[in-house]
């Protein structure tokens, strides 16, 4: 892709998976997290509207599996920037083929591996450790009345979470499981 991403596959159209590449010496390295003049088609933000971080202090914990709405529905490039998570998305794409299937990375510090996560996935993660950072660039801001979540237990997803599960919010939870109602995201 060019000499600061490696795309490494796309295991369900739409979703790429990347590997950062350092420069480093001695003092250290320079890593892009985005660079718009090299990422092409794969990540096309019209803009970047947001960049938020969060930290996940304890080992276990579940978040997601989050998703916004037309017309806030958005593309979100995801860093770990320090440990590790079993980062997973979800195809929510009203008649794609792969409707419902994830698939899910390892992403750590030390791997430099990100997901580039398109319009119409839901995305969580499972701290693999304590204190885990990431950093996620979005395509839209965030808004309340557009966002949405599927039960990260779900079991017509069957998501296979590596750890037990140690934490997760009142919200997250409370998402129940998809049934007959649920349509789908018009991508």
């Amino acid at each position: 892709m060019t000499d600061r991403f490696t795309h490494v596959h796309e295991p369900i159209r739409g979703l790429h998976v990347l590997d950062r590449r350092r420069l480093g010496d001695d003092r250290g390295f320079l890593e892009r997290l985005y660079d718009s003049d090299a990422a092409g088609q794969l990540l096309p933000f019209a803009r970047i509207a947001q960049i938020n971080r969060t930290m996940t202090a304890l080992e276990g914990t579940v978040r997601g599996m989050h998703f916004q709405r037309q017309p806030y529905a958005e593309v979100k490039l995801v860093h770990c920037i320090r440990g590790s998570v079993f980062d997973v998305a979800v195809d929510l794409r009203e008649g794609s083929p792969t409707y419902l299937h994830w698939h899910a990375e390892v992403l750590s510090a030390d791997n430099g591996r990100c997901l580039r996560i398109p319009e119409g996935f839901a995305h969580g993660f499972q701290a693999l450790e304590a204190g885990c950072e990431l950093i996620y660039v979005h395509s839209q801001p965030y808004r309340q009345d557009a966002e949405c979540g599927v039960w990260p237990l779900d079991p017509q997803l069957g998501i296979a979470w590596p750890r037990a599960i140690a934490l997760m919010s009142d919200r997250d939870a409370q998402h129940g499981p998809i049934d007959a109602t649920f349509q789908g995201v018009i991508a």
